[in-house]
């Protein structure tokens, strides 16, 4: 019987662009099995007992354990409602293809995009050229400044178009403001100062990129008429000058000339006398700001306004390579419903496996790469499923169900073969996960260890090398991180796990831990330590280990899916007109500055370039917070929320660097208090908006407006994708909003100005306690209301107010009749919002509280938790599942005996050490220096003397604290390190450190705070020893009964007691029976392990320690291994 199947064949010398497959018939007899090589170096690496049994995983661990922490989806059984579902059920699909043996033919992948030939490359065929541009660039071109903007057209062509003759420049204060109505003195006089600058600044070479010689010249300087930013003026305009230059790299030094005071020009500059200079923004943005171009926006080429570059002249692989006018460019709004789509946009998923050596992490000089795996899906195609899934690999693999593996004797030979891919199958975004990290560098230093010159050359620029370079990120929002930034020309590249570190706090940023938090299903996760044996193995575990890889490519495109890091990142980058990779290297403030800047381009004002001004300490009192009324709420809680407060205070009052005024400007322009100008809280004067609206106001308007039609949309649109893109506005245009009050506050940043901060805190200050003194002035038992309400909270832009009712439902109504009431007392378009009600509510402090959240009175909708240690990520994961369910039963349940009974059980498992060891682990981040020992930094010491190598600055490292009398930093180990050895864990320091405080809190406010603390009041703690340790050196070892546990005599051989080897049978029974249980114990873990890895025949090489199947794996393995022990001495 013969079997058609595809054998992959690759030689180092092939061309994998135009073969790649082999077809042959092969006689299934002929073919000489090989047998699988297990290699395996996890703890309990086969199972004790081999006859595995089928399972009803839902029944490993009952409800009181309360292990069950992530549910993988490795297997799905026929039941699941989820796999019924079409995109869960693809997903899965593509995961579940990787494990299976093949049977049919693998059908051939087409990288290529659709070709265009050079015959059709005119104006005739292509018409007008439609394309979004993802990726921009400065350069230069014949001599002057110009943009390349990389992007694919609306019918999947990819195009790159340099936009030329847009010249950057400068605005200095005028001195020439009196020769306004003598056009020729003024135009005598502006040509001395050209040559002046010319003569003295600018009268070398630049020698920049791309080899061009590039001489650096002013073009010409113009006399025009703007308003200032900062401060109102009034409405006449001051006199400014406009220099351009051909270069946009010497506009630096024309500024800093004028800056320092050095232009001497007699009559008109005065040497020493220093300048303030106007709009100092890079050309990129300059261009893109004037000619009102986004990122990720839409651009049209006109058909005959542009030039094409023929083939023996272009610079780049893009199928369209073509030069325009700035003048010619046809610019798109992104508002615009037909301009808001996404290109055929090719994503690639990349990643790649190491072969470390022992005890050491991967270095690029030493270590080979020997597998790259890659996915390669289209953005918004109709059947979202990747038309690109191979595998490169040094040496031969076993074939893979719908994967192309590429097989190479030689890892040089490989490199160059998976550079080749990338350039034909042509990406528009890269993406994976800690790609900018790990995965780029390391090709990029390991093909530069092995002298493959050609490599490094898989951008879009054909003779732009590839490389990278390390810079710091500081901002105040996200902290400071060391970044790779690495330039591939016109492909853009966003690490999943970069984004996920900017957007959301986790326990643990590793691909398993953030795939089973959003995605609920994880991956075999296999040790660098195994991936070389597995590699030096035989083609079935070199099979496996492209397997593993796979998944680590597939994964970030699963998650980039379900975040939507890319649309979410493209409205943004629409919104507030930066380019996209902006939003991933720059901080928050560039955001506010484009905004700023489109702005004042249109009402003729100018930014000053604030040197020397920025970068103080100065503080201002920020938000109000009314002082808690502290206890447990058993009525409902209405809370009062004001919409956008600081955005609706900036634009109510009209504060804005324009509307600014100091005492000198209100006695000159002879204003009036509270007809002209208002006086904030704390002092500072804003001009109103019949003298002048400012931009900021303007800027918010326009942001809330959009978010409200985008909103509007949202909620008649059927469409998937488009919703995805509208939802993904609607949340771009929040933030920006947001972010306006926070830029003003920034005083390390572009354009502080701390009046406009204050002002707006004082304001909001002031009109939380109005409405707090309005609630309860208005609603008491005098006016009429059956009782007096209290304002038991407040924080920044809420109130939460107890009306003293126990009907939900009369609640909600005093609530919102209360919201519309107090709106009225202010300013429009401040506007206060019944939101919710909590009921039942448990106010323990500032910023911290719980409550039952109701939006209907009929059904409520979620239970809030704010502050909490079970939602703060610096306690073990067991206060958080302990505080979850006692407020689940206190809250929901209503039931707090319930609540207590649980927390006794809870304590006497801690008592016992019966609680899995993946609930006490303790996870912080590896900061550079600590003044104080720190537990994590003594244990990262401790791990890379044990192994090598240890956690890195920024990694989180994973601990528990274990029992002794040593300091507690000394005292910090390794979870799979206490299993594996027998350590106990220190039960006092996880009742008391850890569970104690949180618990009180929410448990004292309802039983008394001293019946709370009795709980933890543990008379006496048994703790037992560990196998090593000081104190083993002064005890003496003695062989105890196995049945009564009393010391047996010298001359007792066997493992019982006299008075116990009566009943020899019944105990060795007994015995068999418990081994057995724990033998079913473990192989039930075991065989969940292997269905999550997807198959039953393999070996678990899984050692992912986000997993507590892992841990339940270990700690029962040395459980059983002890009972084995034992039962051997009979």
């Amino acid at each position: 019987m013969k079997d058609q199947r595809i054998i992959t064949i690759m030689s180092s010398d092939d061309n994998i662009s135009k073969k790649r497959h082999t077809e042959e018939l092969i006689d299934d007899s002929s073919v000489k099995k090989l047998k699988s090589v297990n290699i395996d170096h996890s703890v309990m690496s086969e199972p004790i007992s081999q006859d595995i049994q089928a399972i009803n995983m839902e029944n490993i661990l009952d409800d009181n354990t309360h292990y069950t922490k992530h549910v993988s989806k490795g297997y799905k059984q026929k039941n699941d409602l989820a796999s019924q579902m079409p995109n869960a059920k693809t997903d899965q699909d593509i995961l579940d293809s990787l494990e299976t043996t093949p049977d049919d033919t693998v059908v051939k992948q087409v990288w290529s995009r659709k070709p265009l030939y050079a015959k059709d490359l005119n104006h005739e065929f292509l018409g007008d050229i439609n394309f979004q541009q993802i990726d921009s660039q400065e350069f230069y071109h014949n001599n002057e400044s110009a943009v390349r903007f990389y992007g694919v057209t609306d019918t999947g062509y990819s195009i790159m178009c340099s936009v030329t003759g847009f010249q950057h420049y400068l605005y200095i204060p005028s001195p020439y403001g009196n020769l306004n109505d003598q056009p020729a003195a003024l135009k005598k006089e502006l040509e001395v100062l050209v040559k002046y600058l010319n003569d003295n600044y600018l009268n070398g070479n630049s020698g920049v990129s791309e080899g061009d010689n590039v001489s650096e010249k002013v073009t010409k300087i113009e006399q025009c008429y703007k308003h200032n930013i900062w401060g109102y003026q009034g409405d006449a305009k001051l006199p400014f000058l406009k220099v351009y230059v051909n270069n946009h790299g010497s506009i630096f030094k024309i500024r800093k000339q004028f800056e320092d005071g050095n232009i001497n020009i007699p009559g008109r500059f005065v040497y020493g006398e220093r300048m303030t200079t106007f709009d100092n923004i890079a050309y990129m943005l300059r261009l893109m700001i004037d000619l009102k171009i986004v990122g990720m926006s839409w651009l049209t080429l006109p058909k005959n306004k542009h030039k094409f570059v023929t083939k023996h002249n272009k610079i780049s692989n893009c199928q369209i390579e073509t030069l325009i006018d700035y003048k010619d460019l046809v610019v798109h709004s992104a508002d615009d419903a037909e301009w808001s789509k996404f290109a055929p946009l090719r994503i690639l998923s990349f990643d790649l496996e190491c072969a470390g050596r022992p005890g050491v992490f991967p270095e690029p000089s030493v270590d080979p790469v020997i597998q790259i795996a890659n996915v390669v899906n289209v953005q918004g195609s109709a059947s979202n499923l990747p038309f690109v899934k191979n595998v490169f690999t040094v040496d031969t693999c076993s074939a893979i169900s719908g994967i192309e593996v590429f097989s190479y004797k030689k890892e040089e030979d490989m490199l160059l073969g998976w550079k080749d891919f990338v350039k034909e199958v042509d990406p528009d975004i890269i993406i994976g996960y800690n790609i900018e990290g790990f995965d780029l560098p390391y090709l990029l230093d390991r093909a530069q260890s092995l002298k493959l010159d050609s490599f490094p050359y898989f951008g879009k620029l054909t003779n732009v090398k590839n490389n990278y370079k390390t810079s710091t990120f500081t901002s105040k929002a996200l902290g400071t991180r060391d970044n790779k930034i690495i330039n591939i020309s016109g492909r853009l590249q966003l690490d999943i796990l970069a984004f996920i570190r900017r957007e959301y706090k986790l326990r643990s940023y590793t691909l398993n831990a953030v795939s089973a938090h959003f995605l609920n299903e994880q991956k075999e996760d296999v040790h660098y330590s195994i991936i070389t044996d597995l590699h030096n193995g035989d083609a079935d575990t070199r099979r496996r280990l492209a397997i593993y890889c796979l998944k680590d490519a597939l994964l970030p495109l699963k998650l980039l899916e379900k975040l939507m890091p890319l649309i979410n990142y493209t409205e943004m980058s629409r919104v507030t007109g930066v380019p996209f990779s902006y939003l991933l290297t720059r901080g928050q403030q560039i955001k506010v500055i484009s905004q700023i800047f489109r702005k004042c381009l249109s009402i003729d004002t100018l930014v000053p370039n604030l040197t020397g001004k920025n970068g103080t300490d100065e503080q201002y009192e920020g938000a109000t917070v009314i002082e808690p009324i502290r206890g447990f709420y058993n009525m409902p809680i209405a809370t009062l929320d004001f919409n956008s407060l600081y955005p609706s205070i900036i634009m109510a009052h009209n504060l804005c660097y324009t509307t600014l005024l100091d005492k000198n400007t209100i006695s000159r322009l002879k204003l009036v208090k509270d007809e002209d100008y208002i006086v904030t809280p704390n002092g500072d004067c804003f001009v109103m908006e019949h003298k002048k609206k400012g931009i900021l106001p303007e800027i918010l308007d326009e942001l809330i407006k959009a978010r409200s039609k985008a909103k509007k949309q949202l909620k008649s649109e059927t469409d998937p994708f488009r919703k995805k893109v509208l939802d993904g506005k609607q949340l771009a245009l929040k933030i920006s909003a947001n972010s306006v009050y926070g830029f003003t506050g920034a005083t390390i940043g572009k354009l502080p100005c701390l009046q406009i901060s204050s002002s707006v805190t004082a304001f909001g200050r002031e009109m939380i306690l109005k409405t707090k003194k309005y609630v309860e002035d208005h609603y008491t038992i005098k006016n009429g209301f059956k009782h007096n309400a209290v304002v038991v909270y407040g924080d920044t832009d809420s109130v939460m107010i107890k009306f003293g009712t126990d009907d939900l439902k009369e609640s909600m109504a005093m609530g919102d009749e209360a919201a519309r009431a107090i709106s009225q007392i202010f300013k429009n378009p401040i506007n206060l919002e019944f939101e919710k009600c909590y009921f039942p509510y448990l106010l323990i402090n500032k910023k911290r509280y719980a409550g039952l959240y109701w939006t209907n009175p009929n059904n409520y909708d979620k239970l809030d938790q704010k502050g909490l240690a079970s939602v703060r990520r610096d306690s073990c994961p067991l206060v958080s599942l302990v505080m979850n369910k006692m407020l689940k039963n206190i809250l929901i349940d209503r039931d707090v005996d319930k609540g207590l009974n649980y927390l006794d059980q809870i304590i006497k498992s801690v008592l016992q050490n019966n609680i899995d060891i993946s609930k006490l682990i303790i996870s912080k981040a590896l900061a550079p220096n600590y003044t104080n020992p720190q537990p994590h930094a003594v244990l990262a010491k401790k791990i890379a003397k044990r192994e090598g190598t240890g956690p890195q600055v920024g990694d989180r490292v994973d601990y528990v604290i274990v029992g002794g009398n040593t300091k507690l930093y000394d005292r910090a180990e390794d979870p799979l390190y206490v299993l594996e050895n027998n350590i106990p864990i220190d039960s006092k320091y996880y009742l008391n450190q850890q569970l104690k405080n949180p618990i009180v809190s929410i448990i004292g406010p309802i039983i008394g705070e001293n019946k709370a603390i009795a709980k933890f009041n543990i008379t006496e703690i048994t703790i037992t020893t560990g196998k090593t340790g000081a104190l083993m050196g002064f005890l003496k070892k003695v062989r105890t009964c196995q049945s009564c546990k009393n010391p047996l005599k010298k001359d007792d051989k066997g493992p019982l007691c006299d008075n116990c080897s009566q009943d020899t049978g019944k105990i060795y029974l007994d015995k068999l029976i418990e081994v057995r249980e724990m033998q079913d114990r473990f192989n039930q873990l075991w065989t969940k392990c292997q269905r999550c890895s997807g198959s039953l025949h393999n070996e678990v090489l899984c050692s992912n320690k986000n997993c507590d199947i892992f841990y339940m794996r270990i700690k029962t393995k040395n459980s059983l291994q002890e009972k084995l022990e034992t039962i051997s001495q009979w």
